[in-house]
């Protein structure tokens, strides 16, 4: 940031002062404010990385209770912003009391511009560095959703669904064929939530068996039952302040679904043979390819059970509906797969991803990483053809659509997001490979709201 753009606000309430002090630090951009109200009101509109604030403000000049509010606000408001409280001589004691209140630091008045001048420079290369510090670390540290890749408008609205859930404490059920990546999506809730110092921990309620699953919920004391050696903590217990991760919930018998409803509205668990009541705080993320509704009208599910777990419902859609991101996907796994396997630069031939794009992935993405690794490991070559993809191509279904506008727009967009796909996103080619110059593709891209 250069020093001519850099925001320094004034908070004093004597006008000759300000006027001094506006003109001997001219070099910044200069904010006036003349009390509290008006201070917080540039705060929250100009965000200024430093702030020189008086004590004393009105309605009482001579009382620094003021002042020492009005730092708190900004302590609260903006964190990261420098204050510099100026005081009046042999009032050593308010200033020791503000820098505890979080104050950077304080000059006594009547000041020495150049002293002041040099705390405020100090003060603005401290804010500068904090700012760059944070951009490093932001830089190196891995998206939450670094894994997803998509450019189906559906699955971007479920990623900032998401992103706006997120920080709350809501109850998520996640709905979707078996490998549409659910576990990813709950994973990525968890690593964007103030949760994420904390554990995830995940369990599928279909792969244990039901004389197993309370225990591993619930955990055990010494001597519950035969076998029982020691006293065990269930995963409930485990993901303690952070995320669990129930997948295929519909496969939880009904007998564990009262007991998980318990603790839904308690938020406290007892181990099996204890009579301890112990309070857990865990976020609950369910996952399930089943239809819940059905599965309550069967009385196979807990009605007032699925009213508690799906506080918030995303449907994640099926690869095959999402036009492009099968090709793009692959490109993805066969550059990964690569590396892995230490197999150098490999790239998906036209009829690879024509048969890719053709296919319509009944396991979804589980499938499609499969077959791309399986390719990557047995291509006699770094090309990889269909051969090599080893699926079977499938004709397109027609649409019902007969509006010839609506149809057009559609095959439109649904060719843009192929090419995409296919040519990894390579504006250039898909330009190209559509027949149109770069301009009418980005006016496409726009139209479809595609990113």
């Amino acid at each position: 940031m250069s020093e001519a753009r850099r925001s320094l606000l004034i908070v004093e309430d004597d006008p000759a002062l300000q006027k001094q002090m506006c003109w001997a630090f001219d070099r910044y951009s200069t904010i006036v404010a003349g009390d509290r109200e008006s201070a917080i009101a540039s705060i929250r509109r100009h965000e200024p990385a430093v702030v020189t604030m008086d004590l004393g403000l009105p309605p009482r000049p001579d009382d620094p209770s003021e002042g020492l509010q009005l730092l708190e606000d900004v302590h609260a408001l903006a964190p990261d912003t420098k204050v510099i409280v100026l005081t009046g001589q042999n009032d050593r004691a308010n200033a020791l009391k503000a820098i505890a209140l979080g104050a950077y630091d304080f000059c006594e008045k009547p000041f020495e511009p150049t002293l002041l001048g040099l705390m405020l420079e100090r003060a603005f290369r401290v804010h500068d560095l904090q700012e760059e510090n944070r951009r490093l670390q932001a830089a190196q540290q891995t998206p939450a959703m670094a894994g997803l890749v998509t450019r189906d408008p559906g699955m971007q609205k479920i990623c900032r669904t998401i992103e706006k859930i997120a920080p709350t404490s809501a109850t998520l059920l996640i709905v979707g064929e078996s490998g549409t990546g659910k576990e990813l999506l709950a994973r990525a809730l968890h690593d964007l939530s103030p949760r994420k110092g904390n554990r995830f921990v995940a369990i599928n309620c279909a792969a244990i068996p039901e004389t197993l699953l309370e225990s591993e919920l619930f955990g055990y004391e010494k001597g519950a039952f035969t076998g029982a050696a020691k006293q065990t903590i269930g995963k409930l217990e485990t993901a303690h302040g952070g995320t669990l991760f129930l997948d295929e919930i519909g496969d939880l018998p009904l007998a564990l679904q009262v007991k998980l409803l318990r603790f839904l509205q308690e938020r406290v668990i007892e181990r099996i043979g204890g009579r301890q009541e112990i309070p857990i705080d865990v976020r609950i993320v369910c996952a399930t390819n089943q239809n819940l509704k059905d599965l309550t009208a069967a009385g196979k599910f807990r009605e007032d059970l699925y009213y508690r777990l799906a506080e918030i419902v995303l449907e994640v859609p099926p690869l095959r509906a999402r036009n492009g991101d099968a090709a793009l996907l692959a490109h993805g796994f066969v550059h990964r797969f690569a590396a892995e396997q230490k197999r150098g630069s490999m790239t998906l031939l036209p009829d690879a991803v024509a048969a890719i794009e053709a296919h319509a992935w009944p396991g979804n993405v589980r499938e499609l990483e499969n077959v791309i690794r399986r390719a990557v490991i047995m291509a006699d070559s770094n090309g990889i053809g269909a051969a090599d993809i080893g699926v079977a191509p499938e004709s397109e279904r027609e649409g019902s659509q007969l509006n010839l506008r609506q149809v057009r727009e559609e095959a439109e967009r649904h060719a843009v997001l192929r090419a995409l796909g296919r040519v990894n996103g390579n504006l250039s080619k898909a330009a190209d490979l559509l027949g149109v110059s770069r301009p009418t593709l980005y006016e496409l891209i726009h139209r479809f709201g595609l990113k």
